[in-house]
C-alpha cells in the first residue's frame, strides 16, 4: 500500500515532465494550439476587471450621495394615464408636512421646487438660471459644504426672508466677491440678499452630468410665494432613520399619500418613492448579470481552443503510435497511456491559462495606471482567476479525453508496424 502511495505521485511528475517535455519540442505549435485559450482567459480578467472598476466607479458616486437618502416624485400611472390630471399628481406642501408628521422612518425632509429665472448682478444677466426653494434641513440631506457665510436658518423660512445662496459657480459667472456674503442680486426682477456660497456638487458624465451651472438656492416660503402651486409642483427629498428603513419607510409614504389622497385600493399610486440604497442594489445586480454574461461568450473562446487542442493530440497520437505501441510492448498499462495524454492536454491549456492571466492582468493594471482613468479601482477577483484556470483544466479534461482514449485502445502490435 505505501509503495503504490509513493507510486503513483512518481508517475505523475515523470508525466508531468514529459509533457512538458513534447511541449518544448514543440514549442511553436504548442502556442499556436494554446491561442483560443490565451484569448478566452485574457478576455475574461480583462471584462471581469473592467466590471469590477466601473461598478466601483459608480458605488463611489452613489455614496457620496448619502445611503439614506430618498425621494419622493409625482408620478402619472401607465396603469390609468389619463384618470389624473397633472394637478391631481403633483405634490403638495401640505403633503410633505403630513410625511413630516406622520412617518417615524423619516430622519429629516424637505419639499423642493425648481423654476427657471434670470438673475442679475449689476449689469451681469444670466437669463436661465436653476432656482430652487427648499427648508433649511436641505443642507443636512445633501451634505454639501457651506464655503462662505452660513446656511439658511428656521426663522428665514418663517418670516419669509428674501435672502439667497449661491454655488461657487454662480460667484464666477456673476462676478461676485470671492466672499458675496453681504452683496445682492435680482431673481425673476426681485431683491435677494447673498447670505451663503455652498460647494457645486455634479453629477458624473456617465449619469448624464457635465460642466456645473449656476445654482441658486432661497427659502422654499418665498419660492412657494414667487411660483405657487398648483402651477409648479414639488417634489420631496429626505433621509431616513437608518440604511435598512427602505421598506418602513415606503409602507409608511404610501399609506399616508393615498390616504391624502384618497385613491382608493383598485387606484395606482400617483407618486414614487425612491431611495440611494435600491440604486446601488440594482447597480449590483446588473454588474453581476453583465459579469455573468460577458463570461459566458467569452467561454466560447476557450471552447474553441479546447476544440484545437483535441485537434493538435490527435495529430499527436498518430505522430506517436510507434512509441505508445513500444511502451505497451514493454508493460504500459492502458491507464498510463491515456494518463499521459490526459496530462498533456490540460498542461497545454494551463500553460495557455497562465499566459492569458498575465496579458489579461498585465491590461488591467495598464487600465488602472491610466492618468484620469474612469476606472482606476479596477480590480480582479479570486474567483474569476480560480474560475478561468479551471474552466481551462476542465477544457483540456474534455478535449484530450478523446485523444487519450484513442492511444490508450491502441494494439500495440498493429502500433509497432505503424509508419
Amino acid at each position: 500500500m505505501i509503495g503504490l502511495f509513493i507510486a503513483i505521485p512518481r508517475t505523475l511528475f515523470q508525466t508531468v515532465v514529459l509533457a512538458f517535455a513534447q511541449l518544448w519540442a514543440n514549442r511553436v505549435r504548442a502556442l499556436l494550439t494554446t491561442l483560443g485559450i490565451v484569448i478566452g482567459v485574457a478576455s475574461t480578467i480583462v471584462i471581469v476587471g473592467g466590471t469590477q472598476g466601473l461598478k466601483s466607479a459608480v458605488l463611489k458616486e452613489f455614496e457620496t450621495f448619502g445611503a439614506t437618502r430618498f425621494v419622493i416624485f409625482p408620478r402619472n400611472p401607465r396603469e390609468a394615464p389619463n384618470r389624473f390630471s397633472p394637478q391631481q399628481v403633483q405634490l403638495k406642501l401640505r403633503e410633505c408636512r403630513l410625511l413630516e408628521a406622520s412617518c417615524p422612518s423619516i430622519a429629516r425632509i424637505t419639499p423642493v421646487k425648481s423654476f427657471v429665472a434670470p438673475v442679475q448682478f449689476n449689469d451681469r444677466i444670466e437669463r436661465n438660471v436653476r432656482v430652487t426653494a427648499l427648508d433649511e434641513d436641505w443642507h443636512l440631506i445633501e451634505g454639501r459644504q457651506i464655503l462662505a457665510g452660513r446656511p439658511f436658518l428656521p426663522v428665514d423660512e418663517l418670516e419669509r426672508r428674501a435672502v439667497c445662496i449661491v454655488n461657487d459657480k454662480a460667484v464666477e459667472e456673476l462676478g461676485l466677491n470671492q466672499d458675496p456674503t453681504g452683496q445682492s442680486i435680482l431673481v425673476d426682477g426681485r431683491k435677494f440678499l447673498v447670505v451663503g456660497v455652498v460647494e457645486t456638487k455634479t453629477l458624473p458624465s456617465i449619469f448624464g452630468g457635465g460642466d456645473p451651472l449656476t445654482e441658486v438656492y432661497i427659502p422654499f416660503s418665498v419660492g412657494n410665494a414667487m411660483k405657487p402651486e398648483p402651477v409648479f409642483g414639488i417634489f420631496i427629498q429626505g433621509t431616513m432613520i437608518s440604511t435598512n428603513a427602505f421598506d418602513d419607510l415606503n409602507a409608511e409614504v404610501t399609506a399616508t399619500l393615498r390616504r391624502s389622497r384618497d385613491l382608493k385600493p383598485a387606484d395606482p399610486d400617483t407618486f414614487a418613492v425612491r431611495a440611494t440604497d435600491q440604486v446601488i442594489a440594482g447597480i449590483n445586480r446588473v454588474s453581476f448579470g453583465i459579469t455573468i454574461a460577458a463570461t459566458c461568450i467569452v467561454a466560447i473562446s476557450l471552447v474553441v481552443g479546447g476544440i484545437g487542442i483535441m485537434n493538435i493530440m490527435l495529430a499527436s497520437v498518430s505522430e506517436r503510435t510507434r512509441e505508445i505501441g513500444l511502451r505497451k510492448a514493454v508493460g504500459a498499462p492502458p491507464a498510463v497511456i491515456l494518463t499521459q495524454f490526459l496530462v498533456e492536454a490540460v498542461v497545454l491549456c494551463l500553460v495557455g491559462a497562465a499566459i492569458g492571466l498575465q496579458i489579461g492582468l498585465s491590461i488591467v493594471y495598464l487600465v488602472r495606471a491610466a492618468p484620469g482613468s474612469p476606472l482606476e479601482d479596477a480590480s480582479v477577483p479570486s474567483w474569476a482567476i480560480i474560475l478561468s484556470v479551471g474552466f481551462s483544466a476542465f477544457t483540456g479534461i474534455a478535449f484530450g479525453m478523446f485523444p487519450a482514449l484513442k492511444a490508450a485502445r491502441l494494439d500495440p502490435i498493429e502500433a509497432l508496424r505503424h509508419e
